[in-house]
């Protein structure tokens, strides 16, 4: 006969679902309700007030219509790209180095990863004092008796993406050194005395067995560094503003401008969802790739 259960026994079973159920509940209300909400605003006509009238793919048509959206676009593929290598490789770099066991090893650590403590919007507004050529590094370099030198990337169209793209990379490289030290440090050593003996040296140590044996690392950090990539908007509204113009606009800038300044709601929504959309076909098949290859290895 199987023993009744008693009032704690019944507690003890339903604790976990007392806890994790109301913020189960906000996750369905305020993320995915909110996700499907917006995804409904994209196929209406709604301007300064939401409509719930269907109008098929209306604000699609005129996304892909907008000039600042293609801008847009390429930005993203510029900041994306140079930000996530620069991340990538410097945070790599920076990783070994501390990896030799160094003197002030902490005391550089803890400087390499301060800039992530700070918020998108105060890493802006620094290097948007910093890259300003009548107050920053050029004024600066022009007082030092180079009067001819020019670092204007911030006011120049053409060249304001890079400008954030410097100030981004300084921000989040920090982040991506401590994810490949940690990974440095849980690599057996067993495996480096061994190659050490067979006479490998410790620039194909590296290349052979150490930097392969990241990949984990590599793929958690790619993930990491696009998400933030592709949802960037406070770095660039505290930076440029998305100026000179348009220039330095990305997808989450002209999502708010035309949503909130513009008072488009439904073509900010056709927007919001294409960035979804895009983080969506990014994850998803690296997630996919890197499950089937642990799977199959």
């Amino acid at each position: 006969m199987r023993p009744r259960k008693g009032l704690a026994d019944y507690f003890e079973t339903a604790l976990p679902k007392i806890v994790l159920g109301p913020t189960l509940l906000c996750a369905l209300i305020f993320v995915y309700g909110f996700i499907l909400w917006t995804a409904w605003l994209s196929f209406t006509e709604s301007r300064l007030l939401p409509r719930y009238e269907f109008a098929g793919l209306v604000q699609y048509f005129a996304l892909f219509a907008n000039e600042r959206w293609w801008t847009a676009l390429r930005n993203l593929g510029i900041f994306g790209s140079l930000f996530i290598a620069l991340c990538l490789v410097t945070g790599l770099l920076l990783a070994i180095l501390l990896d030799q066991r160094i003197r002030a090893e902490g005391f550089l650590r803890a400087i390499y990863l301060y800039p992530m403590a700070l918020s998108f919007i105060v890493t802006g507004t620094a290097w948007r004092w910093i890259l300003n050529p009548g107050l920053g590094f050029e004024h600066l370099v022009r007082q030092l008796g180079f009067e001819h030198f020019t670092f204007d990337w911030i006011v120049t169209p053409g060249m304001s993406i890079y400008a954030v793209v410097i100030a981004g990379a300084w921000q989040s490289t920090g982040f991506v050194m401590a994810l490949f030290l940690a990974g440095l440090r849980g690599i057996d050593d067993s495996i480096i005395k061994a190659a050490q003996v067979d006479g490998a040296g410790q620039v194909r140590i590296y290349r052979s067995i150490i930097i392969p044996s990241l990949r984990p690392v590599f793929f958690s950090a790619l993930i990491i560094l696009g998400h933030i990539a592709i949802k960037s908007f406070d770095l660039v509204m505290a930076l440029t503003g998305g100026g000179p113009g348009f220039s330095s606009d990305l997808p989450a800038t002209f999502m708010y401008t035309f949503a909130f300044n513009r008072n488009q709601i439904g073509l900010g929504a056709a927007s919001a969802m294409m960035m979804l959309v895009t983080i969506v076909a990014v994850i998803v098949p690296m997630m996919y790739s890197e499950t089937r290859r642990q799977r199959h290895g």
